[in-house]
């Protein structure tokens, strides 16, 4: 007797639910915001991003890493930086322009976004994580936010839009992430460990 193959959605729960007490832990260990992984978000970043583009980030809620360090160096360097706010269910997010003193406001999901500033449309986007794999699928909090935004960047810019993953390495899966066709891999993941 065979049993029946478990439900997408309940596999992705599953692996949610394990994925989130390994960042918990790894937060707990290495702090929210891990040198190495600076430094190499930095030049990912450089290497993706073409001359005069503007690089989504994301302000962390929870125990997500904290990629602002890294945003703020290239802020610094000149490079426009925005970050993702929610427009509504089922809808691509919209990117609104951050500085590291940009005045901030609560957004949905306990995410903070710019009180103001200028839409922008990113070249390159760093993308929050719940969990990774080897195939550098990703594994989010289950709206389809990134993978809607994604596409739709995609289909505006007339090629995929470069999406680096930022986790801490406990994030990797060991096993394939469950996916369905929407699910684009992330060309990288940067980690603390590279």
């Amino acid at each position: 007797m065979t049993s029946a193959p478990i439900p997408l959605a309940v596999a992705k729960a599953d692996a949610r639910r394990a994925a989130y007490a390994r960042r918990r832990e790894a937060h707990a260990a290495l702090g929210p915001a891990p040198a190495p992984a600076t430094g190499t978000l930095i030049q990912a970043i450089r290497d993706a991003l073409p001359e005069g583009g503007a690089v989504s980030g994301f302000l962390p809620i929870r125990t997500e890493i904290d990629p602002r360090p890294a945003m703020a160096a290239l802020h610094a360097e000149g490079v426009r930086i925005c970050v993702p706010v929610v427009r509504g269910e089922g809808l691509a997010l919209a990117f609104r322009e951050w500085s590291p003193d940009a005045a901030l406001e609560a957004g949905p999901f306990g995410a903070q976004v710019p009180a103001a500033g200028a839409w922008l449309t990113p070249d390159a986007v760093i993308a929050p994580l719940v969990a990774y794999d080897d195939a550098r699928m990703r594994l989010g909090y289950g709206g389809g936010f990134y993978d809607r935004t994604l596409a739709a960047l995609a289909e505006a810019a007339g090629a995929p839009v470069p999406a680096i993953g930022f986790a801490f390495s406990a994030q990797r899966s060991t096993v394939p992430l469950p996916s369905e066709a929407t699910d684009r891999p992330l060309d990288r993941v940067v980690t603390e460990l590279g």
